[in-house]
């Protein structure tokens, strides 16, 4: 009897713990669970969100500083279940992913890319939609909560974002992206026919996990999955700052036409 008291005591422990952290994450006054903030992953998906080793970058000439750090990867299971032309079309796209990523050339990251961007962005949360703000490009979308049978009218980069409360997950269904963003500079990739799930949901006041399933039956041979945390800023006086990229990169995608010394 002395024994089992030993052992069941932990697990009362840890079962008291994990019920005191639900009823502490923030609610609305309407009871929801409140993502509302400024959050921030840390890690180095944005350059690869399969597993990679430490790498050189596209500019050697930038030494350690432009080097491209290893990461564990955020996909479940390690590996996209790409289909050979995908697989084949990923190693194309990251043989030049300097010139030819849409991130670098500051179009807007689409879904889920970015929210591991290593750039913060704000959750606006009211009754009927949610404004999620992103510093990278000022790109921004909403999200139509309680209106599945709501319709986008076009493509576009950031794409078409429905979303609902499960319990106390944000669940949030992406459709109609244009097939042109990439999800990291590996050069991983989608179509027009990529549908996001979206999950959110608190770990702690401060903590969000982050899951999103990801399903394209032109280029992926099954669903799968990628997973991290996001971390709320607490910074003092933090907001998002300006990023507007389009002018850093008027060389790379303009200089071609610039005509020369002495051009008539």
């Amino acid at each position: 009897m002395y024994r089992l008291i030993v052992v069941l005591i932990p697990f009362f422990l840890i079962n008291n713990v994990f019920a005191l952290e639900r009823t502490e994450i923030p609610r609305t006054a309407a009871g929801q669970p409140d993502f509302s903030g400024i959050w921030q992953a840390i890690g180095t998906a944005h350059y690869d969100i399969e597993p990679h080793a430490a790498d050189f970058g596209p500019l050697v000439e930038n030494g350690a500083i432009g080097a491209i750090p290893g990461g564990i990867g955020i996909v479940l299971g390690g590996e996209i279940p790409y289909t050979d032309e995908g697989r084949v079309q990923q190693q194309v796209n990251k043989e030049d992913w300097l010139k030819n990523d849409p991130v670098v050339k500051c179009y807007m990251p689409g879904i889920p890319r970015a929210n591991y961007l290593p750039f913060p962005f704000q959750v606006i949360q009211s009754t009927d939609h949610i404004v999620m703000a992103y510093e990278f490009a000022s790109a921004s979308r909403i999200v139509y909560m309680n209106r599945p049978d709501f319709e986008a009218p076009i493509l576009s980069w950031m794409g078409h974002s429905r979303g609902y409360f499960k319990d106390d997950t944000l669940v949030i269904d992406v459709t109609d992206q244009v097939p042109d963003t990439w999800l990291d500079h590996a050069g991983n990739h989608h179509t027009d026919a990529l549908k996001v799930t979206e999950r959110y949901y608190h770990l702690g006041p401060n903590t969000l996990m982050y899951e999103a399933t990801l399903v394209d039956p032109a280029i992926y041979t099954e669903p799968w999955m990628i997973r991290f945390p996001l971390y709320r800023r607490l910074d003092e006086n933090m907001q998002l700052l300006e990023y507007k990229c389009v002018e850093f990169t008027e060389e790379l995608i303009y200089g071609h036409l610039r005509k020369g010394v002495g051009a008539n």
